[in-house]
């Protein structure tokens, strides 16, 4: 099997569908000898920022010198972007390789795994078979029955800011969606909270209570911002400095989390110095989250799809950019929120440009343009991504940012945009 066969392979199991349970991946892993047995783990779900967490963490446990998986979805240009060690992603040849291990372990299924599982599977046995120290491991979907939720207690569950997505499958209010997010603390864990309102924390609080966990929750009252550029920001934290190349207040709420987590696995025995935390800190890289891709003239990508996500654009478009004329290149997804993510942006809005993300769940951009009227700006509809680009820097001067958001579908085709700019 070479790399072109394995994704195909992976990705011909879609039809498959999402199906939640641990039925099929604990089978799975089973026939290919549990290599998550021989791993230790950080386990983070969340609505919103545990990709940011993720990245963060690996980034710091590099810096201290252990040898580190993260595993993320989904990817912004190729797929092998899910799967990488000390920032390193898997290489063709090892992917290859390792889903065709995979294939007729689980061919031999009577249920057969769906495409996540597959992809959580063949991960698993990578950091396994190059003997990580530590896999910083992302949610997909919710938590209880995520198949990464497979693992035994990881050194630390971190559970990010919730909010409602996904609603079909994890339920329709906070208390509902914290609770399958909950599902990953496991006695023998500890447990690490961004601080957020009672709805959720209530439900986590009492996950931890009746399994005698420890319950860590970051106090944002101790984070002070510092300095804060379109090309970074430095702050304290609990009277530590640090400084982080990612922009927004959000992001620094993310980084005080990953502080709480560094001190929790501190207690456990890992040996992660102050200069280490530091270094990994400045050293992240997250793209396509407020990430400036070009400063003449000013354009952001924000891959934001929630509403609690076009808050958080919102309010960095109205604080880094005060005095700007806003032009949103826009697209969506059919099946997400985006009533609630427009009437949310529309506050730092001047005039919007339409695009259709790269996923056969997109709401077309006519459609798109047809609901943007109601808030009586210009809206302009592209039948490309890059036409969209195109468009929305030929609409722009040095008074003007432009500003992607609605998809981290569309992200790394607009990233890509800009090597020809």
């Amino acid at each position: 099997m070479d790399y072109k066969e394995a994704l195909a392979y992976i990705g011909g199991v879609a039809f498959f569908g999402s199906k939640p349970g641990l039925t099929r991946i604990r089978e799975l892993l089973e026939r290919l000898g549990d290599p998550q047995k021989q791993l230790r783990f950080i386990h983070i779900a969340g609505t919103n920022g545990k990709g940011s967490c993720a990245a963060m963490t690996a980034s710091i446990l590099k810096a201290a010198g252990y040898k580190t998986g993260l595993y993320t979805s989904p990817y912004l240009y190729r797929f092998n972007e899910r799967m990488q060690i000390n920032g390193r992603q898997i290489e063709d040849e090892a992917l290859a390789e390792i889903v065709s291990r995979v294939k007729p372990a689980a061919e031999a299924m009577a249920d057969h795994p769906t495409e996540f599982e597959l992809m959580t599977a063949a991960a698993l046995l990578w950091y396994a078979q190059e003997k990580c120290d530590v896999v910083v491991l992302e949610v997909g979907l919710g938590g209880r029955f995520d198949a990464t939720n497979i693992i035994d207690a990881p050194e630390a569950a971190v559970i990010m800011n919730i909010g409602l997505d996904h609603t079909a499958v994890l339920g329709d209010t906070l208390e509902q969606i914290a609770f399958e997010k909950a599902g990953i603390i496991k006695p023998g864990t500890d447990a690490v909270l961004f601080e957020q309102g009672e709805e959720a924390t209530g439900v986590v609080r009492r996950r931890c209570e009746e399994l005698g966990v420890p319950l860590h929750i970051a106090d944002f009252s101790q984070l002070v911002s510092e300095f804060d550029s379109l090309y970074g920001q430095s702050f304290t934290y609990r009277g530590l400095p640090y400084a982080l190349p990612l922009l927004g207040a959000h992001q620094l709420k993310n980084a005080a989390v990953v502080l709480e987590l560094v001190e929790v696995l501190r207690e456990k025995g890992w040996k992660l110095e102050q200069g280490d935390v530091e270094h990994g800190l400045y050293a992240v890289s997250w793209p396509g989250r407020f990430e400036l891709l070009s400063d003449e003239p000013y354009f952001v990508v924000d891959g934001g799809h929630n509403p609690q996500c076009a808050e958080t654009v919102r309010d960095n478009l109205l604080r880094y950019f005060p005095d700007k004329r806003r032009i949103l290149l826009l697209g969506v997804l059919r099946d997400k929120d985006y009533p609630g993510l427009t009437a949310i942006l529309d506050a730092a809005a001047d005039e919007y440009v339409c695009i259709t993300p790269a996923s056969a769940r997109a709401l077309p951009a006519e459609e798109l343009a047809e609901h943007l009227k109601r808030y009586g700006k210009p809206v302009t509809v592209c039948g490309s991504i890059r036409d969209g680009v195109t468009e929305a820097l030929r609409r722009s001067d040095e008074d003007s940012v432009v500003c992607a958001v609605g998809s981290l579908y569309s992200v790394g085709e607009i990233r890509a945009c800009f090597e020809r700019y």
